[in-house]
């Protein structure tokens, strides 16, 4: 079987071309789970399916999370798709891709820049707040597309002062907070200027800190836009696997046409080998 292995700003994918290997969805998930695992298999964030259009797209993204769970959507994984979609003749420099939160545009800059236009927030609620462990933080609350990609986006001046691990725990309790029905993606973010911040988002199917997350980033940009924090254009998102670059149109108390532009990188194509994997 064959696959390449990619990543944007250090958010890793496996890409598989189910149009060719024809993996069974029912056998998805579980496939999914074992690739991802880091040092037993390929190892990677999530891995994406790209199979034939259904819905007026070029073609079909199915995207799954590290632990086998059907993702809504990911920001990073559609750059890195455009980018395997356009060098695998799929589609052209503009292309429609079709994910389950809906359709999504893709765009070629250069050989290594691609940008997307993620899904509008079918939920916009920059008022909320999360208490933990006794301590109540303020948040924005988003989701992307419908059915939505939930993100809880937190302003958290102090990132540079807390430990890892303990910055880690809390993303893990607010992943779970009651008031999210779905969970969610969870983004600490510090203003470092009007255009510019640091962020660092505890992605929900992943269970941990990724190095990038592209819907987060889209989703932060539009709270602290509609905070009056940033102007919606091209902000300036650093994660810790690169930087991302965020411009967003504001409509009233939402925001739409929101485009996420970063690097790709292809690692390695080859054959899966892997004795291990049962389909």
């Amino acid at each position: 079987m064959k696959f390449t292995k990619m990543h944007g700003a250090g958010n890793d994918f496996v890409l598989i071309n189910n149009m060719v290997e024809h993996i069974p969805e029912e056998k998805m998930s579980a496939m999914a789970k074992h690739l991802c695992t880091r040092r037993l298999s390929v190892g990677a964030d999530g891995v994406m399916f790209v199979d034939k259009a259904v819905a007026g797209g070029d073609y079909r993204m199915r995207f799954y999370n590290a632990d086998g769970s059907l993702g809504e959507m990911c920001g990073n994984g559609a750059r890195c798709i455009a980018r395997y979609g356009y060098e695998n003749g799929l589609a052209g420099e503009m292309q429609k891709i079709e994910t389950t939160a809906g359709l999504v545009t893709g765009w070629r800059i250069n050989k290594r820049l691609y940008r997307v236009r993620l899904n509008d927030p079918s939920i916009m609620d920059v008022h909320r707040t999360v208490t933990v462990d006794g301590r109540t933080f303020p948040c924005g609350y988003v989701e992307l597309g419908n059915p939505g990609l939930p993100h809880a986006i937190i302003p958290f001046d102090e990132l540079d002062d807390w430990k890892e691990n303990d910055l880690r725990e809390l993303g893990r309790k607010m992943r779970y907070y009651k008031d999210f029905p779905k969970g969610a993606n969870v983004t600490f973010c510090k203003a470092m200027g009007k255009n510019d911040f640091k962020a660092i988002t505890f992605e929900r199917g992943v269970e941990d800190f990724t190095l990038a997350c592209g819907t987060g980033c889209g989703s932060t940009a539009s709270v602290m836009t509609l905070l009056g924090k940033a102007t919606g254009e091209n902000v300036h998102i650093a994660m810790p696997g690169g930087d991302l670059y965020v411009t967003l149109t504001v409509t009233g108390d939402t925001t739409r046409d929101i485009f996420l532009t970063g690097p790709t990188n292809i690692v390695c194509e080859g054959e899966l080998t892997d004795e291990d994997l049962v389909l």
